[in-house]
């Protein structure tokens, strides 16, 4: 089973590798899909490190199989084919818009499955944490 993932892995933490764990575990393939700079830019925030950075780390990942870079934000049903993947898989943080705009077709399908977002750790922590002490 060829299960997908998408993220932006930017500054690459624990938080990263308990994702891409757990949905390593729905399969014995994992292709995943790192965002453009553009493309989170679009949704979050200017991502610290460059995406050609984010690709190059993710694919040197044991855990992944396979790395597909300036992934969509929105997964459609050609995209599921091109790719040939059997479940989609994220974490729990999104909201109902948020899902609804990237996950609709995975989940009309019946291939989504969702897992619980590590909390303790996330990009944004880390970023707000070295702005209290650089203040």
């Amino acid at each position: 089973m060829r299960v997908y993932i998408d993220m932006a892995a930017d500054l690459f933490h624990a938080g990263h590798i308990r994702a891409l764990t757990k949905a390593k575990a729905l399969g014995d393939y994992l292709v995943v899909g790192i965002h453009s700079d553009h493309v989170i830019a679009s949704y979050k925030r200017q991502p610290i490190i460059p995406e050609q950075f984010r690709y190059e780390l993710v694919r040197h990942i044991n855990l992944v199989d396979e790395v597909i870079e300036d992934a969509p934000i929105t997964i459609t049903k050609a995209f599921l084919e091109k790719h040939k993947i059997d479940i989609v898989a994220a974490g729990d943080d999104h909201d109902a818009e948020q899902v609804k705009q990237m996950y609709k077709i995975p989940l009309e399908l019946g291939i989504m499955r969702f897992f619980s977002y590590t909390k303790e750790i996330s990009t944004s922590q880390i970023i707000e944490k070295i702005k209290e002490r650089t203040i």
